[in-house]
Parts: C-alpha cells; structure tokens; sequence
C-alpha cells in the first residue's frame, strides 16, 4: 500500500520532492562547486565586450593606446564586428568557470577550516579576507594557463573586412592564434610549463588583497544590512558592486603589468618593447617608460565592467546556493556536519 500510495503521490507533485531529495543527497562542496563555476559563467559573459577593450587598453596594442573607451569600442566594431566583443571570451569563460568554482568552494572550505583550528580569529570579516585571500590563489594557480590564453587571443586585432591574402600575411604578422588549444601548444612548445605561468608573480600577488577584500566588504556590508532586506537581490548587486570597486582600485597597478607580461614577447618582436623580468621592474620600467597614467590605463572600464561582473558574480552564487539547498553558512565544521 505504501508503494503505491508514492506512485500515485507523484501525478499531484510529489516528483519534485523527490528531486529535491536528489539535490540533498550531493556533498555540500560539489554544489558549492557547482553554484560557483555557473555565478562565474553569468558575470563573465556579461561583461565580455568591457574585457576586451580592457585588455587592448592595457597592453597598449597597436591603434588602441591613445584611444579612450567609446572609441576603442567603435574600432573594434569596425574592424572586427560585434562578433569582436567576444573574441577570447570562449577562453574566458572556460577558464572562469573553473576559477570561480574553485575560488568560491574553497572559500567555504578555507573558512570552515580557519574556524575550526584558530578559533581565537572570532567569526567576523578577518577570517572573510583570510579565506577568501587563500582561495583566490588557489583558484588562480590551477587555472592561470587559461587566463593566459585568453589575454592572448584578446590581445590580437585581426581586420575582418581585408581579404584572405591580406588577413594571412596579418596573422603571420601579429602571431595569431587559432583557439585555446593553438595558444596552450604553442607556448608549452616555446617554453614549457613555466611559460604557461608567465605573469603568474603580479596576478597573486594582486590576486590575494584583491580576493580576500571582495569577500571581506562583501560579507561585512551584508552583515550591516537590516535582517528583513537580507535577501533582496538589489541589495546584493549593490553590496557586490561596492566589493568590487573596493578590491580592484588597490590592485589594479599589478592587473596592468600582469597583462603586459603575458603579451610582451609578441610587443618585443613587433614593436620592440620591452621584457620584464619581475614585478617590481615591471612596475619601475612602466612609470618610467609609459608614465604612472599606464599603470590605470583601462581603470575606467574596469570600473564600468566590475560593477556589473562582481555584482551578478555574488548575487548569482547565493541564488543558486539556494536553488541548490546548499544550508546557510555554518559556524563551524562541526555544525555543518550536524
């Protein structure tokens, strides 16, 4: 009788019980995982056509250094059509998804891990910056050739409009690469496993300030807003945005010389630039050379693209954290096993 009584209860509903039993049975950090990489595709995509533009102003590409952002954008439309907006973006969201994934599950993790062994921090936004510091490495270190690829095929400007003749000497001409695969071979064949790195010294160290103070404002201005706006999805965009400004105006000095090491050697042979060999010198040579203006070239759409990108970024997580019935924060390792 009971066997039957949960077939008939699935005609009125019950199915979806049944999923969300399914949806229970997943480990905590799969969904984390999960909600994570999907909140990372979301922000991404949305804001592609900003990172492009950010990373052409950055890396002074030829045609785009003195432009500001309206123009850089019309230029690209010009020369490469809308399709343009989202060269590298397929490299960018297969290397978010990952990142974001494991930036956001090891958040979780890395905080229940500091609460449990160093009790003496408290619960309070100190261990917010910690573990969102230590995950933003993480995350950076296992996904970092990805990044790689993507400021390359962003980096490259190949006119659509020209013929197949005058597009072939181009891309012979500017290194042009194919796709991510093309961009990974070549530069694993050039220089091997350290190549793939190359600019990984100013991505972490602009990566752990940068990751622990969006986690640190983001859950301290959530922590101040009033109990009955707690889930009000404008109130999260706004606490996103406001720890994305914060984070990226005290790091982006290091962005800058980051994007300008991973395109140098193709700068070195086209325009004759110059190759850094450490942060530091990178920071000195590009005050000294570009002028300290370089150091925030893009700032200004950074600013435009990080509102939106941060804001859907964490907005999206929490959602799908409660699509996912993924329990709220607990306080310890212990409670969340209860």
């Amino acid at each position: 009788m009971g066997s039957s009584s949960n077939v008939a209860g699935f005609a009125d509903g019950s199915s979806a019980h049944t999923e969300f039993k399914y949806i229970d049975r997943v480990p905590i950090f799969v969904k984390e995982l999960i909600a994570g990489g999907a909140a990372g595709a979301f922000a991404k995509t949305a804001v592609a056509p900003l990172e492009r533009t950010k990373i052409l102003l950055q890396t002074r590409t030829q045609g785009f250094h003195s432009l500001g952002v309206y123009d850089s954008l019309k230029k690209l439309v010009k020369h490469e059509g809308v399709a343009g907006f989202y060269k590298g973006n397929g490299a960018s969201v297969i290397r978010i998804v990952p990142y974001a994934a494991i930036h956001f599950m090891t958040y979780e993790q890395y905080r229940l891990w500091i609460l449990d062994n160093h009790p003496g921090l408290g619960t309070g936004p100190v261990v917010d910056l910690l573990a969102g510091s230590v995950a933003g490495g993480t995350a950076v270190l296992c996904t970092y050739p990805l990044d790689l690829a993507r400021t390359k095929l962003a980096y490259q400007i190949v006119d659509t409009r020209e013929s197949v003749q005058n597009r072939a000497r181009q891309f012979n001409a500017n290194h042009a690469y194919s796709g991510i695969r093309n961009v990974m071979e070549r530069v694993y064949r050039d220089g091997g496993v350290r190549a793939l790195y190359r600019g990984i010294g100013p991505t972490m160290i602009g990566i752990l300030p940068y990751a622990g103070l969006k986690f640190y404002v983001y859950e301290e201005l959530k922590r101040n807003v009033p109990e009955e706006h707690q889930n009000s999805i404008l109130m999260r965009l706004s606490c996103g945005a406001l720890a994305g400004l914060f984070g990226q105006t005290f790091t982006y000095p290091l962005d800058v010389v980051r994007r300008q090491m991973q395109v140098e050697h193709l700068q070195h042979s086209s325009q004759g630039g110059v190759i850094y060999r450490s942060t530091s010198e990178g920071l000195v040579s590009i005050v000294s050379n570009q002028g300290w203006r370089q150091l925030f070239a893009g700032l200004s759409i950074n600013y435009i693209k990080i509102v939106p990108s941060v804001a859907i970024g964490f907005t999206a997580y929490d959602m799908i954290k409660a699509w996912l019935n993924i329990p709220p924060r607990q306080k310890s390792k212990a409670n969340s096993a209860a």
